[in-house]
């Protein structure tokens, strides 16, 4: 099966995939880097050398480049923050749904009069969430809210927000709305890295962020090991 998956810094330059073909390839919106082996594509969204955040990723460049490619199924893994005490940090959850009310969505249609019904296809997501188990139990049926970045949410923006959703990012919502004006098929996953700003006592900064995101790094290098056997059988 063909598939191109879209991860985060660390899981690009993790060793699992130190032995994937580097390449890259120009689009209308810029040159993406991605690697590759087999039918597969992984693709890190914040780029290859300084990683850019990600209100400055170049979403337009890296979807238009998947699709260029020739891939139609695309499976996300997205680090998020938990808006609700029950889906604690190291929880693997699916979002079905979005919230992107804080920035203008990344389009392609920037000069004509038309848009897109937004949605996640999930059409991988019962094969995926049904061979993992029970190693892995993934929380399907989500919903993702997005807010610009690159700092974290005050504790007032969390009191807000906690209700529209269960867990909180950057990057998805964006994903998702130009896989849909592609005509590509976007499945999310999520691994829940730490409660979002003040929820359960909490207080977020960037270094315990990126320290939560290692200790989690050996968890989510097994899930692609399983994702990558089970879409090559």
């Amino acid at each position: 099966m063909k598939v191109a998956f879209i991860s985060g810094t660390s899981i690009v330059n993790s060793t699992l995939f130190a032995g994937w073909s580097v390449r890259t390839i120009e689009t209308k919106y810029g040159e993406v880097s991605y690697k590759t082996q087999g039918d597969f594509a992984l693709l890190n969204r914040h780029g290859y050398g300084v990683p850019l955040p990600p209100h400055s990723i170049n979403y337009r460049a890296n979807l238009q480049a998947l699709s260029l490619l020739g891939f139609e199924d695309i499976v996300s893994l997205n680090s998020v923050g938990s808006l609700k005490k029950e889906l604690p940090p190291g929880t693997f959850v699916s979002c079905s749904d979005y919230v992107g009310l804080q920035q203008g969505p990344a389009t392609f249609f920037d000069t004509e009069l038309r848009g897109g019904a937004p949605g996640i296809a999930n059409n991988l997501i019962p094969k995926l969430t049904g061979e993992l188990a029970p190693e892995f139990r993934i929380h399907c049926g989500k919903v993702y809210v997005q807010m610009r970045g690159p700092r974290f949410e005050t504790k007032a923006e969390i009191r807000i927000v906690q209700h529209w959703g269960d867990v909180i990012g950057m990057t998805a919502a964006h994903e998702a709305d130009l896989c849909t004006e592609l005509g590509l098929r976007y499945n999310s996953l999520a691994l829940i890295d730490n409660y979002a700003n003040g929820l359960e006592g909490t207080e977020i900064d960037f270094v315990k962020f990126k320290d939560l995101v290692k200790d989690n790094q050996g968890r989510v290098n097994r899930l692609f090991v399983r994702m990558l056997e089970i879409l090559a059988s």
